[in-house]
């Protein structure tokens, strides 16, 4: 099975192979805090990107680890890439720019990222 993930306009998504996540993740941080994403994080082996490069646009900071990507047209983030603890590549899917994803079903858990 699959889910997509889409910013509004749908110039950008990423498809990926994996059933409908039942949990999801909050955090606290600075950009988290302001952007109120629901987080599932995959492998990039289980998701293909549609990223038009006049399309996506992207920001890092502090360590610059992580690839907050986002649409140039409507301003959605459905994604980002990067490196999670001890290195490892990972892809963040935005679980509210999921059509199918019943947000209120989501068992959340939240992380102290303002404590990092």
């Amino acid at each position: 099975m699959t889910f997509t993930s889409s910013c509004h306009c749908g110039a950008l998504s990423a498809t990926v192979d994996e059933d409908l996540p039942t949990q999801g993740l909050t955090c606290n941080c600075s950009i988290c805090r302001r952007k109120g994403n629901v987080h599932h994080f995959t492998s990039p082996d289980k998701v293909a990107f549609v990223r038009p490069q006049d399309q996506v646009q992207a920001y890092t900071f502090n360590a610059h680890n992580i690839r907050h990507q986002f649409c140039s047209t409507c301003g959605c983030a459905p994604f980002a890439e990067g490196t999670g603890p001890g290195g490892v590549a990972m892809v963040e899917i935005n679980l509210r720019c999921v059509p199918d994803c019943d947000l209120a079903a989501l068992e959340i858990t939240e992380i102290d990222g303002a404590a990092r």
